[in-house]
């Protein structure tokens, strides 16, 4: 397989390829994982003092021909070679420890990843890079954007993510751990300027009021991002949502007034239903007669009283509404 083709165009929010060179070509690598060739280690460590042993005894054998006048040249050499075959299994033996991954290379050639825990013993003379694949998070710096109403915001996100395929992230890019914490933010800034921070319009979501919503598009949009890396998003979330100083307090005074607003008309409805009510048992009972004028009166009245937010001072009239 070779190691320098192309990668496969990916997906992107948006309908647009993701990883797409632009301008040059741009030859990249393209490697996917594969298992490497391994054995049991116990079984090679086995093997590996078998033949040390057997490397010393020809050596020792080989001494003691030459000083008893022998020629002990040929179990020297078979020595040497046996001892030298003992280091070179030797330096094939490797730990893996759980939730870790050895990715190897031969010359500079990729040969394959050890996944399975334990002592392993692999192809001589390659060197090993240990790549963890345990889950990872981190939080992003508080970014400043403008949402898509305009308005300065400082929103942040946690990132959660491990590595999915070892051979990309390790030579795809040259850092994966920041490349993936790049891409994070300029995803949750992308996110973030396509969301009110509130009162979306109808169809819309916003970032104050579908919390989830965001931080699932925003999960896709990483995962997109990073995918030509090798890694994958476990889960995204938004970690802190605000608006810029600068306008908090503006923002903080609509957002009161809405409140007062949305206050008061509950009242006006609880004390219009009461007025009702009121005219209604008046009526029913045949307390009093009312004509239009006084009905007028009458409600004006009881709104003021039910809908003022300072307490009423009654007022006793003496007379009529006619004099």
């Amino acid at each position: 397989m070779s190691d320098q083709i192309r990668f496969d165009d990916q997906a992107a929010p948006g309908g647009e390829p993701a990883g797409v060179p632009v301008g040059h070509g741009g030859a990249r690598v393209d490697i996917a994982e594969r298992p490497a060739w391994s054995v049991n280690g116990a079984l090679g460590f086995g093997v590996v003092v078998a033949l040390v042993v057997v490397g010393f005894v020809l050596v020792v054998q080989a001494a003691g021909a030459d000083e008893a006048g022998g020629n002990g040249t040929p179990l020297g050499i078979l020595g040497a070679f046996v001892l030298l075959v003992a280091g070179l299994l030797g330096s094939a033996l490797t730990v893996v420890s759980p939730g870790d991954t050895r990715v190897l290379r031969f010359f500079g050639r990729y040969v394959g990843t050890l996944r399975s825990p334990g002592l392993q013993l692999t192809m001589p003379l390659v060197v090993s890079r240990k790549v963890s694949v345990k889950v990872r998070n981190f939080e992003t710096n508080e970014l400043k954007v403008n949402d898509a109403d305009g308005n300065p915001v400082n929103i942040a996100a946690i990132i959660v993510w491990q590595v999915a395929d070892t051979a990309k992230a390790v030579f795809a890019v040259e850092k994966y751990d920041d490349f993936v914490r790049v891409q994070a933010e300029s995803a949750l800034r992308h996110v973030a300027t396509t969301h009110p921070y509130d009162n979306a319009g109808p169809g819309e979501e916003s970032l104050r009021g579908s919390t989830d919503l965001v931080a699932a598009e925003l999960a896709t949009e990483v995962a997109a991002r990073i995918a030509i890396a090798g890694l994958e998003v476990v889960e995204a979330r938004i970690s802190s949502l605000a608006y810029a100083p600068e306008i908090a307090h503006a923002m903080l005074q609509r957002q009161q007034a809405a409140a007062v607003i949305a206050a008061r008309e509950k009242i006006v409805e609880g004390a219009v239903s009461m007025v009702e009510s009121a005219l209604r048992r008046l009526e029913a009972d045949d307390v009093v007669t009312l004509d239009d004028e006084r009905k007028a009166a009458m409600v004006s009245n009881l709104l003021v009283v039910l809908c003022g937010s300072a307490q009423a001072t009654p007022v006793v009239n003496t007379g009529t509404l006619y004099n």
